[in-house]
């Protein structure tokens, strides 16, 4: 069967009826919500994203984690705090992103968090830079019930990789991706779907066609290509990519650069989608990093109060109102994803 077709049912198959109900809730309240220009909200999250650390052992200059800049505390997720977060949401949510910020795989109980999720019927994606895929944790990751596999490599060689991913190997990137490839193997398994990811910068955008072959060659599943956020980008920044495609930057007349998105005076991801840190606090989605629109803390404050209080019910209005106003909207880029 096609790998992406395989992975498509595989997510259909997380929905029953009560998950179809919720979506369909959803996806009726955000265009309710653009029609009249208030912020109507109904149902529970389709996807959330869980962040089990905060820890990298990479510093890539585009990223809070590689920078140790961090405005917020920093710190590991613990297995309690993971369990309520899935009890509350799993009977409404299908789907379940297992990162934010950091390097997952440098918590310890990252598989137990795979298997909790799993057992819920739920759809768990992870992205990972690949360092720790040894034999034994790639083995783990196939038992695990992992669905999705997002592999970051910037790079095919050596000298590409390390000038964004630094403190890199990209080495240990292609023996981690084929071991997991052969646990699938062995195991019979046609999971997790494994997807290498392209972030395309300037330094490495000459190597995009090599990296399709490479993710041949091995058996990867799925090549993405991914637009950079770059933090200073107004008078030009040597990461930004040539090729217009891969860059969610534009040149304009007078030689200076903006940002190709619109935004346009809506979000769907502040209607179906959520990031919770590691620490419990809830904010809108992954551009805020560092955690500045806090929105509820589940350690305190059951899930469902939060996700249809005030607070959240105030942002959503703001994004309808004037989203160009709200910081963390101005680097946006939905829409700006290639699939190959």
């Amino acid at each position: 069967m096609n790998p992406k077709l395989s992975d498509g049912l595989n997510f259909i198959s997380r929905i029953n009826a009560r998950r179809a109900f919720n979506i369909v809730s959803v996806v009726s309240s955000y265009y309710a919500a653009r029609f009249t220009r208030k912020p109507i909200h109904s149902g529970f999250p389709i996807s959330i994203s869980i962040e089990p650390t905060t820890s990298c052992n990479l510093r890539c200059p585009e990223c809070p984690s590689g920078l140790r800049e961090f405005s917020r505390p920093t710190g590991m997720l613990k297995p309690e705090l993971f369990n309520k977060v899935i009890d509350e949401v799993s009977r409404y949510t299908p789907y379940l992103i297992l990162y934010f910020q950091g390097e997952p795989y440098l918590n310890k109980n990252f598989f137990d968090f795979v298997k909790y999720a799993s057992a819920k019927n739920m759809y768990v994606a992870t992205s990972t830079n690949a360092h720790y895929l040894n034999d034994a944790n790639a083995r783990k990751t196939v038992e695990s019930g992992l669905s999705r596999l997002i592999i970051s490599i910037d790079g095919t060689t050596q000298d590409t990789y390390e000038q964004y991913r630094i403190g890199g190997n990209i080495n240990k990137v292609f023996e981690g991706a084929k071991n997991v490839i052969a646990w699938k193997k062995k195991l019979k398994s046609r999971l997790p779907h494994v997807i290498f990811q392209y972030l395309v910068v300037k330094p490495n955008e000459h190597q995009v066609e090599d990296i399709q072959r490479i993710a041949k060659e091995i058996g990867v599943d799925e090549v993405k290509f991914k637009t950079a956020q770059v933090y200073d980008y107004e008078n030009g920044n040597e990461l930004i990519p040539e090729n217009p495609k891969y860059s969610r930057y534009r040149k304009k007349a007078d030689g200076k650069f903006e940002i190709k998105n619109d935004l346009l005076n809506h979000c769907w991801k502040l209607w179906h989608s959520c990031v919770f840190t590691w620490d419990g606090k809830v904010v809108p989605c992954c551009f805020d990093k560092d955690a500045t629109h806090v929105l509820g803390d589940v350690e305190t404050e059951s899930f469902a109060s939060l996700w249809h209080g005030k607070p959240y019910q105030n942002f959503r209005g703001a994004v309808l109102r004037s989203r160009k106003e709200i910081d963390i909207c101005q680097n946006c880029t939905e829409g700006t994803t290639v699939w190959v």
